[in-house]
């Protein structure tokens, strides 16, 4: 689809939706790890979003009714997100307002661990645990456009697996996995699979999809949410490569969740712990196989220097397992960070 094309979308649902007239041209806006097509107007001096499905998702229609819907009930349950504005099912538009350009990644990066940051990840955490326990009732999972819970099958085919095929095979080059890798994904599949699994899971909440505006920080990226479990989410913002938290502020930021989560319901905080590293360590696979995948397949070089952080957050996470998936322990072990910069597996891109 041209810009003509999308141009008259926009247009039509504007006018349709009693939004105005829009004012000047679309200016295409560049996503991270998705090819949906972002647009930046105004319409009645009000600057807005346009957000059209992805070109290739088999399911990008799916995706999109999934933004709107799960987006509107997260504004409906208190959690901070873009105000949705206008949907048009038939193309899978959405308008929503323009929250503006700094993520609380640019602010990490240009004030560095400052108390002002340290500030705004707790009001991350305190976000974090109102979506998870307070938006999850009401929540259908038939709104899901992918899974409608984080399960073994996922964990296996899109983060394990994922991490094999994509890091090890495709971007490090190794023509052969040691026998037993298998094994130890199985069995960190089952042991995450044991959590208690009833809450309402981001699947990628970081620094990146977290908006700093003048009301405060705003959630983006929830189309993927799912029922799963607790620990998820929260090791995905403490262990976040792009961030490169120390681990007071993560200790501190744990504790602060704990607190804000146990405020809201009743929580065994030492089984919430001996969840934590499993969960976390299922996590840090899928972030070293997306951007692996996005640096080799994509072309998307934002994503290179951030591999070393991740595998250096996986090592850490193993190191406080005690042993456990020894074949899994000892691939990691042998991987050369500095390979991470220019990777023999990009020859096949």
């Amino acid at each position: 689809m041209d810009n003509v094309r999308y141009a008259a979308l926009v247009a039509d649902l504007l006018r349709r939706s009693g939004l105005g007239e829009m004012e000047g041209a679309l200016a295409a806006l560049a996503g991270d790890g998705s090819d949906r097509p972002f647009f930046r107007l105004v319409a009645a001096g009000r600057a807005l979003v346009a957000a059209f499905p992805s070109p290739t998702l088999p399911k990008a229609r799916e995706e999109a009714e999934a933004a709107w819907r799960i987006g509107r009930h997260l504004a409906q349950a208190g959690v901070p997100v873009p105000e949705l504005l206008a949907q048009d099912p038939a193309s899978g538009l959405i308008l929503f307002a323009d929250l503006g350009d700094c993520l609380l990644f640019h602010v990490l990066a240009r004030e560095g661990h400052s108390e002002q940051v340290f500030s705004l990840y707790q009001k991350a955490v305190e976000i974090l645990a109102r979506l998870q326990v307070l938006a999850v009732k009401g929540f259908a999972d038939d709104w899901c456009w992918d899974t409608r819970r984080y399960d073994r099958q996922l964990m296996i085919e899109r983060e394990s697996n994922y991490f094999a095929r994509e890091l090890c095979q495709g971007y490090l080059g190794m023509a052969t996995l040691p026998a037993g890798l298998d094994a130890d994904f199985a069995a960190l599949a089952e042991r995450v699979g044991a959590c208690p699994a009833g809450y309402l899971l981001h699947r990628d909440y970081q620094s990146r999809n977290l908006m700093v505006t003048v009301d405060g920080l705003k959630v983006i990226d929830f189309q993927g949410a799912r029922l799963g479990p607790l620990a998820y989410d929260l090791a995905s913002l403490v262990n976040d490569p792009y961030a490169g938290l120390s681990c007071e502020w993560r200790r501190q930021l744990v504790e602060h969740y704990l607190r804000q989560v146990a405020g809201y319901i009743p929580l065994d905080q030492t089984r919430f712990m001996e969840d934590y590293f499993p969960v976390a360590l299922q996590r840090n696979l899928q972030v070293l196989g997306a951007y692996a995948f996005l640096t080799r397949r994509r072309g998307k070089e934002f994503f290179r220097p951030y591999l070393a952080p991740a595998l250096a957050n996986l090592r850490g996470i193993l190191e406080g397992m005690a042993g456990e998936y020894p074949v899994l322990r000892r691939l990691v072990a042998g991987i050369d960070a500095g390979a991470l910069a220019t990777a023999p597996g990009e020859s096949g891109r």
